[in-house]
């Protein structure tokens, strides 16, 4: 007997006619598509874009070459020199990140004590060449300059939910 339904469903082609109802179901939804350079679609404070060095606000840079988040990288895409400053104090001298190696997961930002590396809400970014995709330090703070404002705001919203 079941062997008969399904022959007789199959002859009258009923699972095609449910999926040309679903699909027309669909043709005439409102549509979500976002016209993506002109409208932009909000970003969680959590984001994971490019990485930026953050300063005091003294203008001193952060990181204190602890070397834990090269330590920590998963894919081996952050490379860290360091050396010691006039005031006694360990500095970094080459802060470079590989971003074609780098997976974005976080685990740089997790593990520094100083809060020194971020990860900044910008996506935007491309290379249509193989060498600049490697960003050294004096990039990278330039990165923090730029967007500080919106890295304090992402890190007091973030702790608020803590």
């Amino acid at each position: 007997m079941h062997a008969f339904v399904r022959f007789f469903k199959s002859l009258l082609l009923l699972e095609l006619l449910r999926g040309l109802l679903l699909t027309g179901r669909y043709l005439f939804a409102r549509k979500v598509t976002v016209q993506y350079p002109e409208d932009k679609t909000p970003l969680s404070p959590r984001f994971r874009g490019l990485h930026a060095l953050r300063r005091y606000p003294n203008g001193q840079e952060r990181c204190i070459a602890c070397k834990l988040c090269e330590s920590v990288c998963p894919a081996v895409a952050i490379t860290i020199e360091s050396a010691v400053a006039e005031d006694g104090t360990r500095r970094t001298t080459r802060y470079d990140i590989d971003l074609f190696k780098c997976i974005y997961c976080g685990f740089c930002e997790e593990s520094c004590p100083v809060d020194a590396i971020v990860e900044t809400r910008f996506f935007e970014y491309h290379f249509e060449e193989r060498g600049p995709h490697i960003i050294n330090k004096q990039q990278l703070l330039a990165m923090g300059d730029r967007f500080e404002a919106q890295i304090a705001a992402d890190r007091a919203a973030d702790a608020r939910y803590r």
